[in-house]
């Protein structure tokens, strides 16, 4: 069994983009049909096991990410699965060096890796928990894209398109619903961290996924008691610890820490794994030594092991943050000003912002988890043109080169 897809299987994803664009319509994204219909061949053939190593990607990725948000000494629940979603869509409207650093960053093969969406779906395909995927786009009526951009987002990601007054509360309200709806109402939109409404706005994307999974073997409310949580001051905390009696998991020493799997549901594809640091290693050192790497073979070296008793703390947590700054150390800087977005927009916009929200949940019964990663774009900074003194105008025909009216203005009042 591949464990590559459970770097977090919960994510909802939004993208703002505040630029032009040429040729295609909402109503009609795709341009060409025969290409469309060749790219949905494409996105179908994929082999099977490269939604696996596209997971192994968005893992390193995830990794990389988790390390420039946090030292181990504060709560982070972020979402490498989502925002490796959210930058995929980007990357496939990016040109030049701006989609080599940001295929890079994200460890894809190039600018329109189809297998991201094939890692969506292949995650979505399970019976044994709730995980449900989605995409949407929003697009500012009368404004064109790049035909073959939209149809990549639509035919790679399964994306919906329809046209919306971005520069309207409506609209916000509009996608703020659709994210409450796609993940249970765990996250309450994404419209605010996206900045919205905005005139300037031509295109909204959201990626959606909602997870719900049951222990395989539930934990006993009635064995749920207080108990000590030491915290990284030293201090103890008294927090709901849930106990699981005798039973066998699969359980991995490692150099520090240990790494235990409780897996959800029947068929048990998908689990939590609880990375432990031994006493006196501590969790910024263990985040320190841990990438997407010694990830796998800790998974690798999970074996069945008698648990004498389980003991979990049941915790509810909520975590939101800007990912501009450690997106930018990974070595995104391009896409954050002076890139080339033309394969998106002739106007060539660039990324202004990306933020993250997250929700979890981990109690007796087992985890329901979302989060929603939002990304603006807009377009550089134009040169100011203020008329505010005496100026010469005229009005001319553009076919003949003909000036029908020609003045000045020395005083606007006449």
């Amino acid at each position: 069994m591949s464990y590559t897809r459970l770097i977090a299987g919960i994510l909802a994803g939004g993208l703002l983009v505040a630029a032009c664009g040429t040729n295609a319509s909402p109503e009609n994204p795709s341009g060409d049909g025969a290409a469309a219909a060749a790219r949905m061949e494409l996105v179908t053939d994929v082999a099977p096991g490269d939604a696996d190593a596209v997971g192994t990607s968005v893992n390193e990725f995830g990794f990389e990410l988790l390390g420039q948000l946090t030292d181990g000494t504060e709560n982070t629940v972020t979402s490498p699965v989502s925002a490796a979603a959210l930058l995929a869509m980007v990357l496939a409207g990016a040109g030049g060096q701006t989609a080599d650093e940001m295929a890079a960053v994200l460890h894809l093969e190039d600018s329109r890796d189809v297998r991201v969406g094939a890692l969506l779906r292949e995650l979505a395909d399970t019976d044994d928990v709730t995980l449900s995927t989605a995409n949407a786009l929003w697009a500012q009526p009368g404004v064109p894209f790049e035909d073959d951009y939209l149809a990549f987002t639509r035919d790679s990601f399964g994306a919906t398109v329809a046209e919306a007054d971005l520069g309207a509360q409506e609209t916000a309200d509009e996608i703020d619903a659709w994210v409450r709806d796609q993940t249970d109402d765990r996250i309450d939109g994404i419209a605010e961290e996206l900045r919205l409404p905005d005139p300037r706005a031509v295109l909204v994307l959201a990626n959606a996924v909602y997870f719900l999974g049951a222990w395989t073997t539930p934990f006993d409310p009635g064995d749920t008691r207080d108990g000590g949580f030491r915290l990284t001051d030293g201090t103890t905390s008294t927090v709901p610890i849930m106990h699981l009696p005798t039973t066998y998991l699969p359980l991995a020493q490692r150099d520090g820490y240990q790494m235990l799997r409780l897996p959800y549901g029947e068929d048990e594809r998908y689990a939590m794994e609880i990375l432990l640091p031994d006493d006196g290693f501590g969790l910024p050192q263990l985040l320190a030594s841990l990438d997407a790497t010694e990830w796998a073979a800790a998974v690798a070296a999970l074996e069945p092991t008698k648990i004498d008793e389980l003991a979990l703390p049941r915790f509810e947590l909520e975590w939101e943050a800007e990912l501009n700054d450690a997106l930018i150390a990974l070595g995104m800087d391009r896409a954050f000003g002076g890139g080339d977005f033309t394969p998106m927009s002739p106007v060539n916009p660039s990324l202004s912002v990306v933020a993250q929200k997250t929700y979890i949940r981990v109690d007796e019964a087992g985890t329901e988890a979302a989060a929603v990663t939002g990304g603006m774009m807009d377009v550089s900074a134009g040169w100011p043109f203020r008329v505010d003194r005496p100026f010469a105008f005229t009005i001319s025909d553009s076919e003949t080169g003909t000036i029908l009216f020609l003045g000045t203005v020395a005083d606007p009042r006449g």
